[in-house]
C-alpha cells in the first residue's frame, strides 16, 4: 500500500536492498539520482520509502528484502503512525497464522484492508484462548500494513522468524536491557547434560525459550517457563506451542525469585540462563526463604540464589544445568554456599566454556550441573571439572582433507557462531557421561577433564574454577607420547608450508581497469523460482520447505546408513564430513551430491563460508546449519556460484541477528553472467579456495606445534637439545669471537 509519508534510515535501506551500510553510502556518493534525504539530520538522514523502492527497482534490487526485513521496517513505520494493536496481539497472531496453509495466508494478504483487519482480529482472539494468561488486543485500520507484512513473514519464513522480529521490536520499545537469546548450540549442549529423558522441565528465566525448546527436542513433554518481561513470557509460550505442539506448555510473567509462579512444582530437570550481577534481587525480603537450604546467598551473589531456586524445584535425584559467570566459582562472598553445595553432593560438575559462547561475549562462562540429593542416596566423593577453552573457533583441520587433527586456541573473544560447537559439546558431554557412569573410576583427560575429590575442594577459598583444577593434572602427560605428537605436528607444518607456497604461486586474476566492474544481479530466491538452482535444507520430519520444490536430493537414506553429516564447522575448517548421523533424530536430511554448493547458515569471519561438494562429501547428509544449493550445470557454474555466495559483502547483506548472525539463503545475490564467463570466475574461485585452505592449515599447524613445544618444555615432558643450545651460543658470539 502506498505510504508516501513513510521515511526510512540508511540501515533500513541496506536491509531492503540486501546490501551493507557501506554499499548504501557508496550509492549516495556515486549516483546523482539517488533519492535526497526527506528528513532527519545530516548525520542521520531519513529517506522517502517509496522513492527509495522506486530507485532500487530500477536497478534490480526490489526483491532483496526478506519478509522478515519488511516486517521489521513496517513495524517501525507503524510506530510512527500510531498503530492501535500492541505487539502482544501480533505475537498471538503469529500462532494463528502458523496454523494456516500458504494459500490461505495469501488469500488473507490479498483481501481489502477492512477484511484483513477483521480476519486478524478473529485469529488473535482464537490464539489467545490457546495461550493461558494472554489478553487479546484489538487491531485498527492503521494496522493493515503491518498485519499484511506479518502474514507474509509467517508464510515465507515461518512463525519463528516473525516471533523474533516482534520480540526484538518490543524489547527495544520497553528499553529492556540484558534480554538476549541463548545460542541454539549452547542450549542443545546444556540440555544434553541432563541424564536420561526428563519428562518435565522448568526454566525460571526463560527469555525467548531456547532452553525449553532444546529440552522439548530431547523428549520433554511438560514445559514450564517464567520470565520477568511479559513480552518474553508470551513469546516463549507462542514459540513453544509452535515447535512442540504435543507438549504441555505453561509460561508465566513475574520475577521468579520474588514471585515464584510455581511454588509447589517439582520437575525432573531445570535449565536456566539467569541474569548476572543483579544487586536488587530481593536479598533482604527473602532472607528467611526456605529455598536457601545451602545458605543465604550474599547480596552480591544473585547467581547462587538462582542455583538454590533451581535445586528447590527438582524432584529428589533430578538434575539442573545453569549457565553462570566465572566469578560465581571463586568470589569470596559465596564461599560458604559453594562449600555446602560441594559437601552435600549437590554440585556434580563445572564446565568452562570458551570466550564468546554467549553474552557477555568477552567472558568465558561456565555451566554448573547440579543434582538434588536423594534421601539415603550414594555419597558424592568428587566433582567433575571440564575446560573446553581449547575448542574455540575451530576444532580440526585436515591436510588437504583427512590429515592430522589440529586445535586452534582462543586468542580473543569471538561470536558464538565462530566456535567449534561439535568439539565443545563432544568434550563436555563426553566427559560428563563417562563420569556419571562410574565417578570413582573416572580417569579424565589431561588438560581437559579432571575429577577432584570433595575433601580437596573444601579449603579456605573453595575455588571451583575449572581451568585451575584441570591444568593441575597436566603432569600426567607421558613425555614419549608428547614428543611423538610434537614431531607429527612439525612434519605436518613442513608439508603445509610447501603446499601453501604452491597455492600462492598461481595467478588467476588481472586488474579490472580504472573502476570496479558492475553487473546486474539476481537473488537466490529469483534463481530458484526460475529453475536455475534448487535450495535444500535439513528440516524436521513432516515439514516441507517452500524452497525445497519437489524434494529432489532426498533419497530416503536413513541416518544409520549414511557415512557422516556435513556440518558448518566442516566447511569452516575444510575437513571431510565429521558430524554424527545420530544427531539428526526426527529430521529429513538431503543427501549431498557432487557439484552441490554448500554454504554455512551461521555467518562468521573465521574460515570460508562456502565450498563445492566433491567425491568426499557425496553421500553424506546435510547438517542442520548448512544450506545446500544445487545448480543446473547448463545455467550455473558451481564454483562461480560458491564464490559469490560466500563473498563477505553478500553474506553480510543476507545475515540477521546480533549475537548469532543467521544467513537468509534467499537474499544472497548472484551476478547474471554468461556460462563461459562464469567458468572463468569459477576457476579463479577454485584457486582462491585452495589458497585459503592451505593458509589456514599452515597457520593452525604452526600454532599447534608452538603450543605443544611450549607446554612440553614448561611442563617438564620435553628438554631442550644440548647440541642446539651449544650451536646457538657459538653463533651468538659472532665470526670474530675467539674459539
Amino acid at each position: 500500500m502506498p505510504q508516501s509519508s513513510a521515511q526510512v534510515t540508511a540501515a533500513e535501506i541496506s536491509r531492503i536492498a540486501g546490501v551493507t551500510r557501506a554499499t548504501v553510502s557508496n550509492w549516495r556518493r556515486r549516483h546523482e539520482d539517488f533519492p535526497t534525504p526527506s528528513g532527519g539530520t545530516d548525520s542521520s538522514p531519513l529517506y522517502d520509502l517509496e522513492a527509495v523502492r522506486a530507485w532500487l527497482a530500477a536497478r534490480g534490487h526490489v526483491s532483496a528484502a526478506t519478509p522478515a526485513e519488511e516486517l521489521r521496517t513496517t513495524l517501525r513505520l507503524r510506530a510512527q503512525s500510531g498503530g492501535s494493536g500492541a505487539s502482544e496481539g501480533l505475537l498471538l497472531l503469529v500462532l494463528a497464522a502458523a496454523g494456516r496453509s500458504p494459500e490461505e495466508l495469501t488469500a488473507v494478504m490479498e483481501s481489502p484492508d477492512a477484511d484483513l483487519v477483521a480476519q486478524a482480529q478473529r485469529d488473535a482472539t482464537t490464539a489467545a484462548d490457546a495461550v493461558p494468561g494472554a489478553v487479546p488486543v484489538r487491531f485498527g485500520a492503521g494496522d493493515a500494513a503491518v498485519l499484511r507484512a506479518l502474514y507474509a513473514c509467517v508464510r515465507d519464513e515461518g512463525g519463528q522468524a516473525a516471533l523474533g522480529v516482534l520480540a526484538e521490536r518490543e524489547l527495544e520499545d520497553s528499553a529492556a536491557s540484558g534480554a538476549y537469546l541463548t545460542p541454539a548450540p549452547l542450549a542443545d549442549l546444556i540440555a544434553r547434560l541432563i541424564p536420561g529423558s526428563a519428562s518435565s522441565v522448568l526454566d525460571p528465566a526463560c527469555g525467548g525459550g531456547t532452553l525449553l525448546a532444546a529440552a522439548a527436542r530431547r523428549g520433554a513433554r511438560a514445559l514450564y517457563g517464567q520470565d520477568n518481561l511479559p513480552v518474553q513470557a508470551l513469546r516463549t509460550a507462542v514459540s513453544l506451542t509452535l515447535t512442540a505442539p504435543e507438549a504441555e506448555v505453561t509460561v508465566r510473567a513475574a520475577d521468579s525469585l520474588r514471585a515464584d509462579a510455581f511454588p509447589d512444582l517439582l520437575v525432573d530437570a531445570v535449565l536456566c540462563n539467569p541474569p548476572y550481577g543483579v544487586r536488587d534481587w530481593g536479598h533482604d525480603e527473602l532472607a528467611y526463604d526456605p529455598r536457601w537450604a545451602y545458605g543465604v546467598p550474599p547480596r552480591a551473589e544473585s547467581e547462587l540464589a538462582w542455583v538454590q531456586h533451581a535445586l528447590a524445584h527438582l524432584a529428589p535425584g533430578g538434575y539442573a544445568a545453569l549457565l553462570l559467570p566465572p566469578a560465581t566459582a571463586g568470589r569470596a562472598s559465596g564461599r560458604r554456599v559453594r562449600a555446602e553445595l560441594v559437601r552435600s553432593g549437590a554440585l556434580r560438575a563445572v564446565i568452562a566454556l570458551p570466550v564468546g559462547a554467549s553474552v557477555p561475549l568477552h567472558v568465558g562462562l561456565q555451566v554448573w550441573v547440579l543434582q538434588r540429593p536423594e534421601p539415603g542416596g550414594p555419597a558424592r566423593k568428587s566433582v567433575l571439572f571440564v575446560d573446553t577453552a581449547a575448542d574455540a573457533v575451530t576444532g580440526t583441520t585436515a591436510g588437504g582433507r583427512g590429515g592430522a587433527a589440529v586445535t586452534e586456541r582462543t586468542r580473543s573473544g569471538g561470536r558464538s557462531a565462530s566456535l567449534d560447537w561439535e568439539a565443545i559439546t563432544a568434550h563436555a558431554v563426553g566427559a560428563w557421561q563417562v563420569y556419571t557412569r562410574n565417578p570413582d573410576a573416572f580417569e579424565g583427560e589431561p588438560g581437559v577433564a579432571h575429577a577432584v575429590g570433595v575433601v580437596d575442594l573444601l579449603d579456605d577459598v573453595v575455588d571451583l574454577t575449572p581451568a585451575r583444577l584441570v591444568r593441575a593434572s597436566r603432569a600426567e602427560v607421558d613425555p614419549a607420547e608428547l614428543s611423538a605428537e610434537v614431531e607429527a605436528a612439525r612434519r605436518g607444518l613442513v608439508g603445509a608450508a610447501r603446499s601453501l607456497e604452491r597455492a600462492a604461486g598461481r595467478e588467476r586474476w588481472s586488474a579490472a581497469g580504472a573502476s570496479p566492474r558492475e553487473w546486474r544481479t539476481a537473488t537466490v530466491s529469483d534463481l530458484a523460482r526460475g529453475g536455475a538452482l534448487t535450495l535444500l535444507r535439513t528440516v524436521p520430519e513432516g515439514v516441507r520447505s517452500r524452497a525445497d520444490g519437489d524434494g529432489s536430493g532426498r533419497r530416503g537414506m536413513r541416518p544409520e546408513t549414511a557415512r557422516a553429516v556435513l556440518t558448518g564447522s566442516d566447511i569452516m575448517r575444510g575437513s571431510i564430513p565429521t558430524g554424527d548421523p545420530a544427531e539428526l533424530p526426527g529430521h529429513t536430511a538431503p543427501v549431498i551430491a557432487v557439484g552441490d554448493v554448500l554454504v554455512r547458515a551461521i555467518a562468521s569471519a573465521d574460515g570460508p563460508m562456502s565450498r563445492v561438494a566433491g567425491e568426499e562429501e557425496a553421500g553424506a547428509l546435510l547438517g542442520l546449519h548448512v544450506h545446500l544449493f544445487r545448480p543446473d550445470p547448463k545455467r550455473l557454474d558451481a564454483w562461480f556460484l560458491a564464490g559469490f555466495l560466500g563473498a563477505e559483502e553478500n553474506i553480510a547483506g543476507a545475515s540477521t541477528g546480533s549475537t548469532v548472525l543467521t544467513v537468509s539463503p534467499g537474499r544472497l545475490r548472484v551476478p547474471l553472467l554468461p556460462l563461459e564467463e562464469q567458468r572463468r570466475y569459477g576457476e579463479a574461485f577454485r584457486h582462491v579456495h585452495a589458497l585459503r585452505t592451505e593458509a589456514r592449515r599452515a597457520t593452525l599447524l604452526a600454532e599447534e606445534t608452538a603450543r605443544l613445544l611450549a607446554g612440553g618444555l614448561t611442563g617438564g615432558q620435553l628438554l631442550p637439545a644440548r647440541e642446539a643450545a651449544k650451536g646457538d651460543a657459538v653463533r651468538g658470539r659472532g665470526d670474530d669471537s675467539p674459539h
